[in-house]
């Protein structure tokens, strides 16, 4: 059963942008210091932020809340284990609203899928719900 399909499509030129702009207070504010530090590893970093900045915008249409209820950046982390697809883990009042969102004996799952094309990064979320 789905509880949420989400999808963005993030212009990287416009990432660049606002990095430029506002620097670290930009990304603090949106990016964990674990994604930091695997952005800071590659050699696009651009293209890294927007990469998870489309992540955490499908993730959050696929909640279907948006930045709103308590919501924040950092309730979506984005993590990758090697050779392993990225994963999406919520905490705070993202994962809250989920769990209301969920029916007594299920679990949900959330699967993510990411790609880019420079100057494009694109990001579907597909949020699942598996008995226990």
């Amino acid at each position: 059963m789905i509880l949420g399909i989400g999808s963005d499509l993030v212009d990287c030129r416009r990432i660049e942008k606002v990095v430029q702009r506002f620097e670290t207070r930009f990304i603090n504010r949106v990016f964990t210091l674990q994604e930091q530090a695997r952005v800071s590893r590659r050699t696009e970093q651009i293209a890294g932020y927007a990469k998870l900045f489309a992540i955490k915008e499908a993730v959050l249409k696929a909640i279907g809340t948006g930045l709103t209820g308590g919501i924040v950046w950092h309730d979506i982390e984005v993590f990758r284990e090697a050779k392993q697809a990225p994963q999406a883990i919520v905490s705070g009042m993202a994962l809250e609203f989920i769990k209301k969102q969920t029916p007594t004996g299920y679990k949900a799952h959330i699967h993510i899928s990411v790609s880019d094309e420079w100057p494009y990064a694109q990001a579907f979320a597909i949020i699942n719900l598996s008995p226990i």
